[in-house]
């Protein structure tokens, strides 16, 4: 009886500490992990947001990189911690591709909590100067005259860059060749000096050289008020929309009172007019909202590029 009575108080403690864990969460500094190398989208996103937080929780957020294996590395650092609150990891439009093609440790549906969406940046497909194309009606006229002999860079084979253009090369039924780089700012460097002719990348990235006419842009996404730039559906490719997001999650099982929270202070972080702002100066819209939101927008971009390289066989270079 006295033993039955000590497990049972036991457990009604327990019961309360879980409970107070949640309420007073966090006690200490969190860990956002970035699986990419400091310097590009991720990074930026990832440090703009967690210092926001930080304030508003009272506890630092540190953004920790982990670049390595196209993403999944940071990945499963973060999706394989304990589900205490204390991990978290920064997602990109990636995670939905090498959840099929890089095939990670965990279920990348299953064994996550999605926090929130942080951003929806509409991707730019640009050339070199050099390249005799004005429009992209041009440039699908310039490739279907010349196979295979336009190049383009990637930040990366299987990335967001290198299947968002395989994705446009497929709409349009013409071929160019890959060159895939370790980063977007070495592709890029290679756009500039005209090693190759092609290259896709975000607005916050690309901008600066469209307004320099250092390259030409000739669709995008969807329309963005910075600058004037036709989109695909315009130019007779209605369903290229994939756009460059980010967004947090953590491992399965953080307590419910956490992820609301947590929730509930990046949505007021992504509203505030100085987050929101800033982000569009660059064309890039502050998402937030729920994380069942964020949930259906990981699956259904999951969706997208399963079909996809399920029809058309593509592999890892």
């Amino acid at each position: 009886m006295i033993r039955r009575r000590s497990l049972l108080v036991g457990a009604a403690a327990l019961g309360i500490a879980g409970h107070a864990s949640a309420e007073t969460w966090p006690v200490r500094p969190i860990k956002l992990v970035a699986p990419f190398a400091p310097g590009g989208g991720s990074d930026f996103t990832s440090r703009l947001v967690a210092e926001k937080l930080s304030a508003r929780l009272g506890q630092t957020m540190l953004v920790d990189n982990k670049p390595g294996a196209g993403g999944n590395l940071g990945a499963e650092i973060a999706i394989e911690s304990p589900a205490d609150g204390y991990t978290y990891l920064t997602i990109s439009g990636s995670y939905a591709i090498n959840s099929i093609l890089h095939k990670p440790s965990f279920d990348s549906l299953n064994d996550i909590a999605a926090i929130g969406q942080f951003t929806d940046e509409p991707t730019v497909l640009c050339v070199n100067p050099g390249v005799p194309a004005k429009t992209l009606k041009e440039l699908v006229a310039l490739a279907n005259a010349q196979p295979g002999e336009l190049a383009y860079g990637s930040s990366g084979p299987g990335g967001l860059l290198h299947l968002g253009t395989e994705f446009f090369l497929d709409a349009a039924q013409i071929k160019a060749t890959h060159v895939p780089y370790r980063g977007t700012a070495p592709a890029l460097n290679d756009l500039l000096s005209g090693s190759v002719q092609m290259l896709i990348g975000g607005t916050t990235t690309m901008l600066p050289y469209i307004k320099n006419n250092q390259v030409r842009a000739l669709a995008i996404t969807r329309k963005i008020a910075v600058a004037d730039i036709p989109t695909y559906g315009e130019q007779g490719y209605p369903t290229l929309d994939f756009n460059l997001w980010h967004g947090m999650i953590g491992p399965k099982g953080i307590p419910t009172g956490i992820v609301q929270r947590l929730n509930g202070e990046l949505d007021a972080v992504l509203k505030s007019p100085e987050v929101s702002g800033r982000l569009a100066a660059d064309g890039v819209i502050a998402v937030g909202g729920s994380s069942d939101a964020f949930t259906s927008t990981i699956r259904t971009e999951v969706k997208r590029w399963q079909d996809f390289i399920q029809r058309t066989g593509i592999k890892l270079d």
